[in-house]
């Protein structure tokens, strides 16, 4: 070959991966391969910092900003770095693996354009390219959505209130209200119900995460002050997601629990049910002053377990802290998160055993999910949009068609 020969130039850098050692990030560095070639470079937490200000920066599309638990620590240098990226037109995909739904939270409110859990998904980071190149990303919810619904001053819908109570952390509670508050609204194609989701743990609520919604000061004017309360500031408190559900979220801050009392629940409860279908309620899992309010006025009671000696423990107390009131405790619905597969028989024994000993019954048992679970929740989907066939998914939804059917016969009844 002649030494004249013209060499090809070098593909121009368009994106950039950013990350404290891109090597824990394997698939991350083949996707970015088999999407660009060899159109994309690595940097570290502080040299991405540096780069912005270069002139090759003015070049750039967009960075995949990767972490993992052990980069919470840095929170606010990667939030830095997204707004230094946003401040540049480069947009932000956030690769995140084992990361707290808050801190996800944290960096998508700063600006981060998409998210994508890691293990990648099979084609996940090239779709989230083309949403970007597109101008179709949604990582945060459209302005139009922050603006609650316009309701009806006058309504009487006599909605059916259910409750969902984690009995222990973890047990799954939050995905299961938000998840049978989606498929009640996808319930009825031809005449969807009216959803409203509302998130009564003041202190740790994260329905607001789990459907990536903000918080809103508007949710804490409207609880401290519900005697004043009409259906026009009921709906400035609330937050649409995906056209079909309203949303109560937590307050922004973290409150405490008797800021609100047994007269300003039943105030909040009884506008809601007038004006929805359906009224899905998830609580705390400390029992205070309105758990009775809530018990009461509920027509079904969620109550979470799980197959080990904390929910076996916390079942039984709980149980006896309504008897001893004299509550209604026939309204309680036991259900059995990560439920022993079909085949596991020494598992199906032990919930049986459990059952027996606590003298309930355990109505619903929920199969693990696994990850997807927690990648949905993190990303704010419910898992109709990201886990559609999710065995977890199946079973709340079997359980959202189950209740719309009886509401049905009932009304038909009346």
């Amino acid at each position: 070959m002649s030494s004249s020969m013209p060499q090809p130039e070098a593909a121009p850098i368009v994106a950039c991966t950013i990350s404290r050692d891109v090597q824990n990030f394997d698939l991350l560095i083949e996707d970015m391969e088999s999407t660009l070639g060899e159109s994309w470079g690595d940097l570290g937490f502080a040299e991405a910092l540096a780069f912005f200000g270069q002139p090759e920066a003015e070049a750039m599309e967009f960075v995949a900003l990767a972490m993992d638990e052990t980069d919470e620590d840095n929170l606010v240098l990667m939030g830095e770095i997204i707004s230094q990226a946003k401040a540049r037109d480069i947009s932000v995909i956030l690769i995140a693996e084992d990361v707290t739904p808050a801190a996800l939270h944290s960096l998508l409110r700063q600006g981060a354009d998409e998210f994508v859990p890691y293990p990648l998904p099979e084609g996940e980071l090239a779709q989230a390219i083309i949403r970007l190149r597109d101008g179709s990303s949604a990582a945060a919810p459209e302005p139009a959505e922050a603006s609650g619904p316009q309701l009806k001053a006058g309504a009487q819908k006599d909605g059916a209130l259910i409750v969902v109570h984690g009995l222990a952390g973890g047990t799954g509670a939050t995905t299961l209200a938000v998840n049978l508050a989606w498929e009640l609204s996808m319930a009825d194609k031809k005449n969807p119900p009216s959803v409203c989701l509302l998130d009564l743990d003041l202190q740790y609520g994260s329905v607001a995460t789990y459907l990536d919604l903000q918080r809103r000061e508007a949710v804490y004017e409207m609880l401290s002050d519900t005697e004043s309360m009409d259906e026009e500031i009921f709906g400035q408190a609330l937050q649409t997601f995906g056209d079909k559900l309203q949303v109560l979220t937590a307050p922004s801050e973290m409150l405490p629990l008797d800021l609100i009392t047994n007269e300003d629940v039943e105030r909040i409860l009884s506008m809601a049910c007038n004006q929805f279908d359906y009224v899905i309620v998830d609580m705390p899992s400390t029992l205070v002053q309105w758990s009775e309010t809530v018990l009461t006025h509920a027509h079904i009671y969620f109550a979470t377990l799980e197959l080990d000696m904390r929910s076996a423990q916390n079942a039984l107390r709980f149980k006896r802290a309504l008897q001893s009131e004299e509550l209604p405790v026939e309204k309680l619905r036991y259900v059995m998160n990560r439920a022993p597969k079909f085949t596991d028989l020494s598992g199906k024994s032990r919930v049986k055993r459990m059952a027996e000993s606590l003298s309930i019954s355990i109505d619903l048992q929920l199969p693990d999910g696994g990850k997807p679970v927690t990648q949905a929740n993190d990303h704010g989907q419910p898992l109709a949009s990201s886990a559609a066939k999710s065995p977890l998914r199946r079973e709340i939804a079997k359980l959202a068609s189950s209740i719309h059917d009886l509401k049905g016969d009932q009304a038909q009844a009346a």
